[in-house]
């Protein structure tokens, strides 16, 4: 990897690409060039970027994404959606790029590691050429559990998930502006438009994110399952997710409850996540400072609170997370694994 890559942006239009860009002149990622791919719909348009690295601030003009596109980058950032990565895979390997992928396409395939920089950072070490972005309400997740888990083992997780509306795109950010207002003004229930949803968003929320599976869980709270495990490198721990949309419009929350092996005390958990890279404790319930999706759009850490025993189990906590799942739940994450690479 050079000392000043060539970082291409594979989806540069969508909510997630244009995070990518503003999350690269965030951190000032030591980039030659950043090259705006997207649908040929897209080609043409320009872009504003704010610079990084050797490249000044101006409009990026999106090209084109063919697998002709790849030719010189070293870093892809992706977020185009599963069936496109897999159509470009080949072509971005064999460039000699590295790809970011951020949908789920490669997640839990053997030889793509899923990787959270805060808890698992030795994995990127052995890609092939893809290194998978974990399921956004997975991260935030997974870096609560970390400095934990480093505690002790964690036999079982229980985790309840309330995830912003533009979780699922711009679109649903949208359909939630307009059924407020809708709603508000008296138009009728059958009136309201729904689309991005199984049902009206405002003023509700919605215990149904992705498909129902065999079992009767969604496909949402299967990848907390299986990533947590994959990410975490333990097999032995159990999670039970259920994952539910709330009418916010960015920021995921999770109650989670976590039995340990051995005792964990709240103040050494405390101590654990206060050192934590990448963890802020909003923790002061005398003044009521705790986490909220309201306050932190647009931030980069996961914020913990609500850190309490939870006596139900012999060796148990229950704490309330909270992270903006477009930032660190995806564009961060991804920079953050090509800061790795270099």
């Amino acid at each position: 990897m050079p000392e000043h890559p060539v970082v291409a942006v594979a989806g540069a239009t969508g909510a997630v690409g244009r995070e990518f860009l503003q999350v690269l002149h965030d951190l000032d990622f030591p980039a030659s060039e950043v090259r705006a791919l997207a649908s040929s719909r897209s080609a043409g348009k320009e872009l504003p970027f704010l610079g990084c690295g050797e490249v000044a601030p101006g409009n990026l003009v999106v090209e084109e994404m063919t697998p002709a596109s790849f030719g010189g980058v070293d870093i892809a950032l992706f977020s185009a959606g599963a069936s496109v990565s897999r159509k470009m895979r080949e072509a971005v390997v064999a460039a000699g790029a590295v790809m970011i992928d951020n949908s789920s396409a490669f997640r839990m395939e053997d030889d793509v590691p899923l990787v959270v920089p805060e808890v698992n950072p030795q994995d990127v070490a052995w890609h092939s050429g893809v290194i998978a972005n974990p399921n956004c309400s997975t991260i935030q997740m997974v870096v609560a559990l970390k400095p934990l888990y480093d505690l002790s083992p964690i036999k079982r997780v229980v985790v309840s998930t309330y995830q912003a509306a533009s979780g699922a795109g711009a679109p649903a950010m949208a359909e939630l502006y307009d059924q407020t207002r809708a709603f508000l003004e008296g138009t009728p229930e059958e009136e309201l438009v729904i689309d991005a949803f199984q049902h009206r968003i405002a003023f509700n929320v919605i215990p149904h994110i992705d498909v129902f599976m065999d079992d009767d869980s969604t496909k949402e709270e299967w990848k907390m399952v299986v990533e947590t495990k994959k990410i975490m490198g333990d097999d032995n721990i159990k999670v039970a997710a259920t994952c539910v949309r709330v009418p916010v419009l960015r920021c995921h929350g999770e109650a989670i409850n976590v039995e340990f092996a051995d005792e964990v005390s709240v103040a050494d958990a405390r101590r654990a996540l206060e050192a934590a890279p990448g963890v802020c404790v909003m923790d002061d319930i005398k003044n009521n400072v705790y986490p909220m999706p309201g306050i932190l759009a647009g931030t980069n850490d996961t914020y913990v609170g609500r850190l309490r025993k939870d006596p139900t189990v012999d060796h148990g906590l229950a704490m309330w997370v909270v992270a903006d799942q477009i930032r660190k739940g995806a564009a961060l994450n991804a920079v953050q694994i090509a800061q790795l690479l270099l």
